[in-house]
Parts: C-alpha cells; structure tokens; sequence
C-alpha cells in the first residue's frame, strides 16, 4: 500500500508541477510555431537542412516494426532529455533546441508541399499529438530550471525545480515519447 501511495504521489506531484510551469511550456510551444513559421517561409535559404535530412533518411532506410520504434523513441527521448536537463544553462539550450527542430518542421513542410502539396502535413499530425507536446513540455521545463538562477536562494530552487522535473520527465513526457514513437514506427512502417 506504501508503494502505491508514493507512486500516485508521484504522479500528482508531476502535474502540480507542469500546472505550475505552464507559462513556460506555452513559451515553448510559441518559439517552435514562430520558427516552424519562418522555416517554411525561409525554406529557399536553409538547403543546409537537407545534408541532415539526409543523415537521418540513411539511418532509417533499412529499419520497420521495433527497431524503427526503439530509434525514434531513442532520439526523441535523447532530444527531450537534452532540451530538459541542458537549460540549466540559463534556459538557452532549451530556446536553441525548439529553434532548430522548428526551423526544420517548417522547412520539411514547405519542401512537402512543393512535392506533394499541404494535404502531407495532415500524415504528421498523429505522432505530433504525443510527441511534440513531450518536446514542449521538456524544453519548458528546461527554461523554467535555467531560471532557478535569478531566484534569491538559486540552490535551492535549481534542486527543488530539478526533482519536480524529473518527475515530469518520467511520469509524463517518456510515456508521451513511447506513444508518439509507436504510432510513428507504425505508419512509417505501414507506408513504406
């Protein structure tokens, strides 16, 4: 009975905490909507994008079913975890996360579009449900950690914040990558 009382503790303490962090999760859903934004209006200038593109076609060519799942789960995870953790750095890493895979969603789109027009957009839509909601979260949280500075007891602020948002990544944003990177497996799978 301990043991579930701590886990239900667990949880609702996670969703105390992201109610608490919703201005910053809001910030980060913004950054990435301005920069997919500008990504699909400035798609002629960002060519670079399709070496990396490119990159990440060749890693998955060969995979289906489960090892396909378990890579995107590895790199989304990676991602969030990195977008999370890193903004101890004064939330930086964070921005600098939800700048480029914005910049590259939008840049995606606009290439999408060019060959297949917008109606392709609507295929992303089922893994971006989970999975970019777990990215704002993540990235939120890791602006909200590098801010822990600016409070007048920052030690114990950046400890307290950094509890709570493990707590949040692994009660709320790893389920929503497992969600996210089955239903992607699946229709990649599926398409192909």
């Amino acid at each position: 009975m301990k043991r579930r009382n701590k886990k239900y503790r667990l949880i609702r303490d996670a969703w105390i905490y992201l109610k608490a962090s919703q201005g910053f999760v809001l910030a980060s859903f913004l950054i990435f909507v301005v920069s997919a934004i500008a990504g699909f209006i400035l798609v002629e200038h960002l060519s670079f994008f399709d070496n990396l593109l490119a990159d990440i076609f060749a890693k998955v060519e060969n995979l289906s079913g489960l090892p396909l799942i378990a890579f995107i789960f590895y790199n989304n995870v990676l991602s969030a975890f990195f977008g999370l953790f890193f903004g101890v750095f004064f939330g930086i890493f964070s921005f600098f996360n939800l700048l480029l895979n914005g910049t590259l969603v939008g840049y995606v789109l606009a290439r999408a579009a060019e060959t297949r027009g917008l109606g392709l957009a609507w295929r992303l839509v089922p893994h971006g449900i989970f999975e970019l909601p777990a990215i704002f979260i993540a990235t939120g949280l890791g602006m909200r950690l590098g801010m822990s500075f600016f409070s007048p007891n920052w030690k114990k602020t950046l400890k307290e914040r950094l509890l709570a948002s493990i707590g949040v990544f692994l009660v709320i944003v790893v389920p929503l990558l497992i969600a996210a990177a089955f239903i992607e497996g699946i229709l990649i799978t599926l398409s192909g």
